[in-house]
């Protein structure tokens, strides 16, 4: 088939080429820039991540900041292909130049110490994106794991008046169901979910109801497509029919505009459809194509929605 466009909002690829000196260029985990070169236009948002019960040298910032180093250095190692962008001008820029539109999230506001002032740091690294919470709850908020019943706090929520302020996105995947709300009431700018699927049609708590679905759609945001088998379907083995119910379904309560990919690749064990890697993403676009889907929508939903809400 033609090559298709390809631009992701969350993969902990970073993570994992510190964690285990990885090669970004070819490696056996699920993305790597060989790949990715497969792709007609490509973008893919690389999130700073380290589990905050784990130990870490000089503390969680300081491993915030060794992830970003890393970064801009594989950015420098791979110019040829690789740049990283802040807004969807420089993804424009990127995509002329034949070069992977790379940008850079925090997933965890525990990496910046859950303090408002680190976000000046964030700002001035090219951070565009930062989830409140991974799965630990923390001075902001509830996660969708601990403390469930907790919304943001009075940090919480400075931190996302300060985070806005700055044009950084917060992102609401793994936030507890009350600080989703608690966001959605005083938002000033789009919200994103980069890798939650339907709570309906899979029951995870990781997952998005309805509601915040068409919420996260008023206020202009996007919504990642998590390929993660645990996010896909309660029971049995997901194929690629369960996953494309998943854009079936949003795309039935307004979603188009709204979709992207959010495969979490590098931050799972299995994915959906008996993909194993990025090289398999196309595999999604031609079961959406026998479903129906035209080309506008699929160019959409595979790069120009995420594309969109960096601006």
């Amino acid at each position: 088939m033609t090559a298709i466009p390809y631009f992701d909002s969350h993969c902990d690829t970073l993570s994992r080429c510190l964690e285990q000196d990885a090669c970004l260029w070819e490696n056996d985990g699920q993305l790597d820039l060989k790949r990715l070169g497969g792709f007609a236009k490509r973008g893919q948002v690389f999130a700073i991540y380290h589990d905050s019960a784990i130990p870490a040298e000089g503390g969680l910032h300081a491993m915030c900041r060794r992830q970003r180093d890393l970064f801009a250095d594989l950015c420098k190692k791979h110019a040829d292909c690789m740049m990283q962008c802040r807004t969807g001008t420089d993804v424009d820029r990127a995509v002329a130049a034949g070069k992977l539109a790379a940008v850079l999230s925090v997933e965890g506001g525990e990496l910046l110490d859950c303090d408002p002032d680190r976000l000046d740091w964030a700002q001035e690294a090219g951070v565009r994106c930062v989830n409140l919470t991974w799965n630990h709850a923390n001075a902001l908020s509830g996660s969708n794991v601990e403390d469930r019943e907790r919304g943001l706090s009075d940090v919480g929520r400075e931190f996302v008046r300060q985070a806005q302020a700055r044009n950084i996105l917060l992102d609401v995947s793994h936030l507890s169901d009350p600080g989703f709300w608690d966001l959605v009431d005083i938002t000033q700018k789009p919200v994103v979910a980069s890798h939650s699927n339907s709570r309906t049609l899979c029951g995870h708590t990781r997952n998005l109801t309805d509601d915040m679905f068409r919420a996260i759609v008023q206020t202009g945001g996007v919504v990642g497509i998590n390929f993660w088998v645990r996010f896909v379907r309660d029971t049995a083995e997901p194929t690629m029919d369960d996953l494309a119910r998943h854009i079936d379904h949003f795309m039935e309560l307004g979603g188009a505009g709204h979709l992207c990919l959010g495969g979490d690749l590098d931050g799972c064990d299995k994915l959906a459809g008996g993909m194993s890697g990025v090289q398999d993403v196309p595999k999604l676009w031609c079961a959406l194509a026998d479903r129906g889907y035209g080309k506008t929508e699929l160019e959409d939903l595979f790069f120009n929605n995420l594309r969109r809400v960096l601006e």
